[in-house]
């Protein structure tokens, strides 16, 4: 008899076809996310499951699942997934690394350009028929060309970043837990600084961090503050890395003067406060989301539970304790 998986979302239907050729596959392919109970009822016999980041794994739901040997995320991101309870009760977890470095850059880089250049706003004033002629002053934004760009966080996604900065002609401080090695600063042109020095030299302050309890609120009230008054703050990291009633503060008293974000705290449910501000590009955590993207994610997700349910050793093990 097959392992028995469970796929928690919508996803490609090669990505099902590959795994009916390794398992007995049930698939949630109306696409509503599961409730906790529902979930912890559709992986109360399985072996395996792919999951995504709404979908919360911990231990009293490994509890209730006393089969369940791999759990593998369709995302870089893992926060849902606790691993230490994972490994305590034997159970393989993954994530899909790399696939999405290119075009969550990319939509970094149209969060800088639509939040600098009002792009958002402009289109709002033009669709509700309000351009009624050319201004010399109408719609003024900020130069990217030149500025300085404060990166935190220069992982794979953040040295994607850096790299297009080049094409920019643009400064390139960032900030990370370890010092990255010299040969990466040279290949990005970027210079190491501290998180104060970080916010308050740059004019785009632009988030590539993971979540993790150490990076809880890292940017939040006192960060905002040292940023410039002209400052912009775009985050297309993970909601709980700003804190966004902290931000919406800023926003609200001018301390900064823009932000482009991606993720929030709560989502879907962002604070609605957000809606309010014209100098703020909003969007519904897209920033992977290219067709061929979503599919390498999804594919390699696949591959690493099924690595993990036929040799136990999948290739972006989270949890090596587990094995």
């Amino acid at each position: 008899m097959k392992p028995r998986v469970q796929v928690t979302r919508e996803v490609f239907d090669e990505v099902l076809d590959y795994l009916a050729e390794h398992f007995e596959v049930s698939a949630n392919q109306s696409d509503a996310p599961f409730t906790p109970v529902e979930l912890a009822e559709h992986l109360a016999d399985k072996h395996g499951a792919l999951t995504v980041l709404t979908d919360r794994v911990d231990d009293a739901l490994l509890a209730r699942c006393p089969n369940l040997k791999a759990v593998c995320n369709i995302a870089v991101g893992f926060n849902n997934i606790d691993l230490k309870a994972c490994s305590a009760r034997g159970v393989l977890a993954t994530n899909t690394p790399g696939v999405l470095d290119s075009a969550t850059a990319d939509f970094t880089w149209a969060l800088i350009l639509a939040t600098a250049r009002r792009l958002t706003e402009a289109e709002a004033w033009l669709r509700a028929g309000e351009w009624h002629g050319w201004k010399l002053k109408q719609f003024l934004g900020q130069d990217v060309a030149g500025a300085t760009l404060g990166i935190v966080g220069l992982g794979r996604i953040g040295q994607a970043v850096a790299r297009r900065a080049r094409g920019f002609d643009m400064k390139v401080l960032y900030f990370n837990r370890k010092r990255v090695d010299a040969d990466i600063e040279r290949e990005c042109g970027a210079t190491y600084a501290p998180l104060d020095t970080l916010l308050a030299e740059s004019d785009i302050v632009t988030l590539h961090t993971p979540y993790s309890p150490a990076t809880h609120h890292l940017i939040g009230a006192q960060q905002l503050a040292r940023m410039k008054p002209t400052g912009m703050l775009i985050h297309a990291a993970r909601g709980g890395v700003v804190d966004d009633a902290a931000l919406i503060e800023a926003l609200k008293s001018g301390k900064i003067a823009a932000a482009g974000l991606d993720v929030f705290e709560s989502e879907p449910k962002l604070n609605p406060a957000f809606l309010r501000f014209k100098n703020v590009v909003l969007a519904p955590h897209i920033a992977s989301s290219t067709h061929r993207t979503r599919f390498n994610m999804a594919m390699l997700a696949a591959r690493n539970l099924v690595a993990a349910l036929t040799t136990g050793k999948p290739p972006n093990l989270l949890n090596p304790p587990a094995n």
